[in-house]
């Protein structure tokens, strides 16, 4: 005989919860069960968030269209009515040319200033601008030297015109070399006139472009009284001659370059060996004392030039007509390096 606990004690309870056949209550249906909302409500939200950067960031974008427009159609009309005028005053002044040929070269120069000053304004505008460093290359501006640049961009090359605009005539009396591609642009016909040099790059061109430079100082620096001559010694961009400069110089133990690459010699050689003058205990090679005062002293200064942009981000030449990137300040630095002290 088996004792039944009463109804309502403890017991009771306990011998109810063990009973055969009787279940715990099942637990909720999953559907009742309420989903997490977290991530549903953050992706809702980050969309509301970028929505909103996009409408706010839209009159911004919207400006910066136009204002690109606006830019490039002023440039093309300035290109247009400057180029233009250059080319027309060249061919006006040819008889002077016949008559004082070293006259007719200064007017030329100056209007070839204008026109690299017209180009340096339109960074300015941008708010593209400069700060330079190092050596005050303004005091070397009568001699004769060879600057040589580091390569990122083709924005180098306005860069150059605006930092050099304030150095006397070293404009109006340079001579660039540039890549080949150059003399095809709108500037390209200035260039062929005021006497720069179109180099073409690679190996199977370099000995006959070299030969040709030759030539080119030979019958043109010195008779159109240049002073100052600009190379970009490391032959191309820095991002598509990087990783060969850096194997280079892994295979032959030399400084591993990470900002500017080995320089290529070739150009500099030539240029070197072509406008330094001869030198014979210390004075110039040949001549009698009133030939030596007319002569020129030759090349007497080596200008190192490094350009840095910030972040690295350099400047194209789309972005510098454009206009579209934010006000930015290239720094420049200047180191000089002097014949008389044996550096050439």
């Amino acid at each position: 005989m088996t004792a039944t606990p009463r109804p309502g004690t403890p017991a009771a309870a306990a011998a109810q919860h063990r009973a055969p056949g009787r279940q715990p209550p099942a637990p909720l249906a999953p559907a009742l069960h309420r989903p997490p909302s977290a991530p549903a409500e953050k992706d809702r939200t980050d969309a509301s968030v970028s929505m909103a950067v996009t409408l706010e960031e839209a009159p911004w974008l919207g400006w910066i269209l136009v204002k690109a427009l606006m830019r490039f159609a002023f440039m093309v009309a300035n290109n247009l009515v400057a180029i233009s005028s250059y080319i027309c005053y060249v061919i006006i002044l040819q008889p002077l040319r016949l008559l004082d040929s070293k006259r007719f070269w200064y007017i030329e120069g100056i209007m070839y200033k204008w026109l690299l000053g017209m180009v340096a304004s339109w960074g300015w505008y941008a708010g593209y601008t400069v700060m330079e460093w190092g050596d005050d290359i303004k005091a070397v501006s009568q001699d004769e030297a060879v600057m040589l640049v580091n390569h990122q961009a083709t924005g180098d090359v306005c860069t150059l015109m605006m930092c050099l605009q304030d150095k006397g005539l070293v404009v109006a009396q340079m001579m660039w070399l540039m890549d080949h591609i150059f003399k095809y642009t709108n500037f390209g016909i200035v260039s062929l006139i005021h006497g720069d040099f179109f180099i073409r790059q690679g190996k199977s061109h370099r000995d006959q472009q070299l030969l040709l430079l030759k030539k080119h100082l030979e019958e043109n620096y010195r008779n159109r009284d240049r002073k100052w001559i600009v190379l970009f010694p490391e032959g191309g961009f820095l991002r598509k001659r990087r990783e060969t400069s850096q194997a280079f110089a892994k295979k032959n133990n030399l400084p591993f370059l990470t900002h500017v690459t080995l320089p290529r010699i070739g150009a500099t050689n030539i240029i070197l060996s072509a406008l330094v003058a001869r030198q014979e205990n210390g004075s110039p090679a040949g001549g009698d004392a009133k030939e030596l005062k007319s002569k020129s002293k030759g090349l007497q200064w080596m200008i190192d030039t490094t350009i840095a942009y910030p972040k690295a981000e350099p400047i194209d030449i789309q972005t510098w007509i454009l206009g579209y990137r934010k006000p930015t300040v290239t720094h420049v630095h200047y180191s000089l390096a002097s014949g008389s002290r044996g550096k050439l």
